[in-house]
């Protein structure tokens, strides 16, 4: 799969991720109705369903995948929670970043 391609899957992968567990605090914590539990757990499976497509052994999907998961947790912190990043938030994401970057595109042999 094309480094695109897998950065698209982590991203999608990440969002489902991240719905999955929003919609259940908006239960807890915002006092939304009990049907958003079920796109939340819909969301989850897609989440799972996902994670099972990335084309590399399942350890390194899982650590690398993180780092996207870090970045895309921060872009939702502005978009869905309006609050911006800090440039603390943004190095922390840069690192995170990297270090998938270096998971997923290291030579194998």
């Amino acid at each position: 799969m094309a480094a695109l391609g897998t950065a698209g899957l982590f991203v999608l992968t990440a969002v489902a991720e991240i719905v999955g567990c929003y919609l259940p605090y908006l239960w807890l914590r915002e006092r939304a109705p009990i049907w958003v539990l079920l796109p939340a757990a819909a969301s989850l499976a897609l989440f799972v369903w996902l994670l099972s497509l990335h084309p590399t052994a399942a350890g390194r999907v899982y650590a690398a995948y993180g780092g996207v998961y870090v970045a895309t947790a921060l872009a939702w912190l502005w978009l869905v929670d309006g609050v911006r990043p800090q440039w603390p938030d943004l190095l922390g994401s840069a690192l995170a970043i990297s270090g998938m970057a270096i998971i997923m595109l290291a030579p194998r042999g």
